[in-house]
């Protein structure tokens, strides 16, 4: 009768060969492709995550809601609380993302009554724009994304 073949020493070889040649692999792409870095304030953006989920909170417990009109290229926003109470002297912004770069363009809503603040628009300001509105007072925030067509 033959002698049954071990192939156990053979897997292992194997298995040990695979492993050292991903380790190569991995160690010259690490040589060769640098920093992939997309965003290069990435460390105080993490370093404020914790915040700004304590913002959202806050506004979620005050029960914030926006309300949005555009008239005459005038955006008009009316901020009030979960008891229907104008919210004010809030800070306001409004960031639209520019479509043909990647820069963007921070106005600051002005309020003009009771929880009602408002941004005039520039007429080279035209066609679908993303834009991102938000509030804040006393520590507490509200953020929104805005899908304008001007």
């Amino acid at each position: 009768m033959p002698k049954k073949r071990n192939s156990y020493p053979t897997f292992i070889i194997l298995l040990i060969g695979c492993f050292i040649t991903f380790l190569l692999w991995s160690a010259m792409r690490a040589a060769d492709s640098g920093p992939e870095v997309t965003d290069a304030d990435y460390y105080s953006k993490g370093l404020r995550y914790t915040s700004t989920l304590l913002e959202k909170k806050a506004a979620a417990v005050l029960g914030w809601k926006v309300e949005t009109r555009l008239k005459n290229r005038t955006l008009t926003f009316r901020l009030k609380d979960k008891k229907e109470i104008p919210v004010l002297d809030a800070k306001g912004t409004l960031n639209f993302f520019l479509p043909s770069t990647s820069a963007s363009i921070s106005l600051p809503l002005q309020e003009i009554g009771q929880g009602i603040y408002f941004v005039p628009l520039t007429s080279d300001m035209t066609g679908e724009m993303n834009a991102r509105l938000e509030f804040e007072r006393e520590g507490a925030r509200i953020n929104r994304q805005l899908l304008l067509n001007l």
